[in-house]
């Protein structure tokens, strides 16, 4: 591999003034480095990029860790993340499981965005008592290196439930996320309490997994127990889509017999039919300010903790219009 000292020795420089050259530092003269980056392009010369995040103790990389890539969920997520980086002059790299953990302490990443059960808080703190900025997308947690930007679960899960009883139902279902993710567990309590402020209301919890394959097992386990009708909230769009496909094989209709929200509005439920009760809000803004939120923690700005908010998508409406 060609390196700087390969430069120097073909320019008849030092190797301070190549470095100068190639860094665009002005105590070289404009001809001087016109010829030295001209060698470099013609030795096929690739800066070392480890060396020099060393000497500037920066990558202009940031990292955001998923806990995996599944589902139609991420992508807006992601690209208002991207947006947001690129406009300051950085890169995004994408992380799942643990052994890109190590990404962190070896600052091969500048700062991190955390959406991933796979991390314990307790790491995390770790990592900011060492200096390590992060944003958090999944928890709440106390330290000044470590902000938080979170989705208001508690009033999308009431404004869920609201909707399913000014239906008329009396028996609600609450389909699950796993049960060490936040949002789930976010979600379903606030879906507790909301139903408590009710009364002979009864509320069912079936465990999910943030798939379609859970949302077509609990179809099957309301189809065998049901009786009349019923309303369903389903804690994120992936399940209620897989419960909309396993009743298309049944005599029960969705909207009629069953009613189902959603959370989430993945770009999909606005295409099936009854069109997909669910609680809204901008996975491109959520990156985005996430990513503005981390930038400014690696500038030493002061930034506020920030909820995303949340409104009803109500499928009845949309599809009468």
């Amino acid at each position: 591999m060609v390196s700087i000292k390969d430069i120097a020795k073909k320019a008849g420089v030092s190797i301070s003034t190549v470095s100068y050259a190639l860094n665009g530092n002005p105590k070289v003269t404009e001809e001087t480095a016109a010829k030295i980056i001209a060698i470099a392009n013609e030795l096929n010369y690739i800066p070392n990029a480890a060396a020099r995040s060393l000497k500037k103790q920066e990558t202009r990389i940031i990292g955001v860790f998923l806990t995996n890539y599944g589902g139609a969920f991420y992508g807006q997520l992601l690209q208002g993340m991207q947006e947001a980086l690129s406009l300051k002059g950085y890169e995004l790299i994408v992380c799942t499981g643990r052994e890109s953990h190590r990404f962190l302490p070896e600052r091969m990443i500048d700062g991190a965005i955390i959406l991933d059960a796979t991390f314990s808080s307790e790491e995390l703190i770790n990592y900011a008592n060492r200096g390590h900025k992060l944003v958090v997308l999944d928890r709440e947690l106390k330290h000044p290196n470590i902000n938080q930007v979170l989705l208001d679960n508690k009033a999308g899960a009431t404004l869920a439930i609201d909707y399913l009883i000014e239906k008329g139902h009396r028996k609600i279902y609450a389909v699950t996320g796993p049960s060490f993710t936040y949002d789930s567990n976010q979600r379903l309590q606030a879906a507790r309490q909301a139903v408590k402020r009710y009364e002979h209301v009864q509320f069912v919890q079936i465990e999910g997994n943030f798939n379609k394959q859970a949302g077509e097992r609990a179809a099957e386990q309301i189809v065998k127990e049901y009786s009349e009708p019923v309303a369903v909230f389903c804690l994120n769009d992936e399940m209620a889509i897989g419960m909309y496909n396993y009743l298309a094989k049944t005599g029960l209709c969705v909207g009629e017999h069953i009613h189902i929200i959603g959370f989430d509005n993945i770009e999909v439920a606005q295409y099936i039919r009854p069109r997909l009760a669910t609680i809204d809000y901008s996975e491109q803004k959520w990156g985005a300010l996430a990513a503005e939120h981390l930038l400014k923690l690696l500038a030493d700005e002061p930034v506020e903790h920030e909820r995303i908010y949340v409104t009803l998508i109500d499928g009845d409406s949309v599809n009468s219009n």
